[in-house]
């Protein structure tokens, strides 16, 4: 039964040499009664008193030693088992496996899925950008998960009612025909989907993968910089060929 908790082969023979002894008894004794070598049975017996298995006496100059009560040994044994149990209880995954593979979405319902879903689950972050129908559709959830403490930083193309904190809005000029439609959504900076038109019909990619992750982040901040610097300067670019030209030539 001893080998079963871990001990080894003559640890476990000591302790029942030593345990159906009435005596205590010396080192040449236990290799005698239960056939650990000798050249092993100190080193045996050193480690049971270690584990507090074995209780160990000096006597006219002579070791002796005796096996701990089975009644102790049964409770030291199971409060052992119990703390063990505890411990794996209390040991939580140190680092999470992320599925950095790269997923690609089509239809239109999908992706509203996918993003509702997401939006959902979000637990500290949200960056979310979109033109103003699409916005409107997931503004209530926005609305709600910065209440719940989320925080939210959010672009609208086009003008949308909102009370959200952190909302931009891009007006798109009249002469931007190539500007197309898409939704980014980048969630508690771990996972990212974004959308695109392409040939009249919605198509999407989502991904955990960090690179990406952080790519898309960083593009949600380009577009946001990029809409409070043409906001704030818009009499200047507007009368600047050069800018306002290659501004033009921006698709999303």
């Amino acid at each position: 039964m001893l080998y079963k908790f871990g001990f080894s082969q003559y640890e476990s023979k000591v302790y029942e040499t030593l345990a159906q002894s009435v005596q205590p008894m010396d080192a040449t004794m236990i290799v005698k009664y239960s056939g650990v070598p000798k050249a092993k049975i100190y080193e045996v017996i050193s480690r049971m008193v270690e584990k507090g298995m074995v209780l160990e006496s000096i006597s006219e100059k002579k070791k002796l030693y005796t096996a701990l009560p089975i009644p102790l040994v049964v409770e030291k044994l199971t409060a052992e088992f119990q703390a063990d149990i505890q411990e794996l209880e209390r040991q939580k995954p140190k680092k999470e496996i992320v599925d950095d593979r790269v997923w690609s979405l089509k239809a239109d319902a999908s992706i509203h899925a996918q993003i509702k879903q997401m939006l959902l689950e979000a637990k500290s972050s949200i960056r979310y950008s979109s033109w103003k129908d699409d916005f409107q559709t997931v503004l209530p959830i926005l609305e709600e998960k910065e209440r719940e403490g989320v925080a939210v930083e959010a672009l609208s193309v086009g003008e949308v009612p909102s009370g959200l904190k952190k909302l931009a809005v891009m007006e798109p000029n009249e002469q931007h025909v190539t500007l197309e439609r898409f939704r980014l959504l980048i969630v508690d900076d771990a996972e990212a989907i974004f959308a695109g038109m392409e040939d009249g019909s919605w198509q999407a990619i989502k991904t955990r993968s960090q690179p990406f992750v952080r790519v898309f982040t960083d593009y949600f901040h380009h577009d946001v910089l990029l809409t409070q610097i043409t906001t704030k300067y818009h009499d200047v670019l507007m009368n600047d060929k050069e800018i306002m030209a290659q501004l033009l030539q921006l698709r999303y």
